[in-house]
């Protein structure tokens, strides 16, 4: 089973709900506010895709964090961070069973899903 993972107030998780409905893509909606988020999948994703790749950056979240904090942070402590802020985690996370693609762009779910 395709998992979207994300926020549901998220334009680029609109976005990418969209085009895969379009497309006929049977898939489910995991929001982590909503649905939870456990340590291990997180770990997982981490190890896979690299926490620097998963941490959102860019976002109103992390801007907020002291400069300090953001200085500091590691692979652990950006793992606690996401945990505890899932609005920190790059959006959306596609796991298609056997990968998983950070982000939303038409081109890169048509060549995922041709």
């Amino acid at each position: 089973m395709i998992t979207l993972y994300g926020i549901s107030n998220c334009d680029t998780i609109r976005k990418a709900r969209k085009w895969l409905t379009a497309a006929g893509i049977d898939y489910r909606f995991h929001d982590y506010r909503k649905d939870g988020l456990d340590e291990a999948s997180l770990q997982s994703w981490s190890d896979e895709l690299g926490w620097e790749a998963l941490l959102n950056r860019r976002g109103t979240t992390w801007r907020q964090l002291p400069e300090e904090q953001k200085a500091s942070v590691d692979g652990t402590s950006a793992i606690e961070l996401m945990l505890a802020q899932p609005a920190m985690i790059k959006r959306p996370l596609l796991d298609t069973g056997s990968i998983r693609v950070l982000g939303f762009s038409e081109k890169q779910y048509q060549e995922l899903f041709q």
